[in-house]
């Protein structure tokens, strides 16, 4: 039975092995149209149990930079600016102008002029960094004048690089006086260095 079996595999073997096979045309799958409607579906939740963190504080001892600056009370010279203020400008009162900058070298800082246009008042300064460097640490150095004036917008201006690390935006520095000379040309100068 084993033999007849495998006879008629051998021969159908043989039949297959023989015939020759063309293709006639391209096989291509139907066309499905489906309309479905949907709901929206849902992402599993999960509760995970995870670490309690808690944020204290406890004390540790580290180097930190500290900058000292030592302050002393020193008599000086201040020009006064006595001004004879039209009456439209209302009362006139002692006012100091203070221009001060932190620099890495020696440096002068000295107010050369100020003008007023009337409602103004501009102080320009010169800031002269010719000094020897500071090794990392700053010095303050500044220049004041006392005016009466009544209370009008004071403007200051530096001429001279601004020292790095420099925030105070109180102060514009400008390259030189042409930076300013169009607010100049309509002003009166109250106060002048001999130069």
């Amino acid at each position: 039975m084993k033999i007849r079996i495998l006879s008629i595999l051998a021969l159908f073997g043989l039949a297959l092995s023989s015939c020759d096979v063309d293709q006639t045309r391209e096989a291509e799958l139907p066309e499905v149209s489906v309309d479905v409607d949907t709901e929206a579906g849902q992402m599993p939740a999960f509760d995970v149990d995870w670490a309690d963190v808690d944020v204290t504080t406890t004390t540790k001892m580290v180097e930190v930079p500290k900058v000292r600056v030592v302050m002393e009370e020193e008599a000086i010279e201040v020009p006064v600016i006595d001004v004879q203020w039209p009456d439209e400008y209302g009362d006139a009162e002692e006012r100091t102008l203070v221009v001060e900058a932190d620099v890495d070298q020696e440096a002068d800082l000295n107010i050369e002029e100020v003008y007023t246009t009337g409602d103004r008042i501009i102080v320009l300064a010169g800031l002269e960094k010719d000094g020897e460097m500071l090794d990392g640490e700053t010095m303050r150095v500044s220049d004041q004048v006392v005016v009466n004036a009544p209370d009008v917008d004071v403007r200051y201006y530096i001429v001279g690089d601004r020292p790095e690390g420099m925030y105070n935006s109180r102060y514009k520095y400008i390259s030189d006086r042409s930076a300013v000379e169009s607010m100049l040309k309509n002003g009166k100068v109250i106060y002048s260095v001999a130069k």
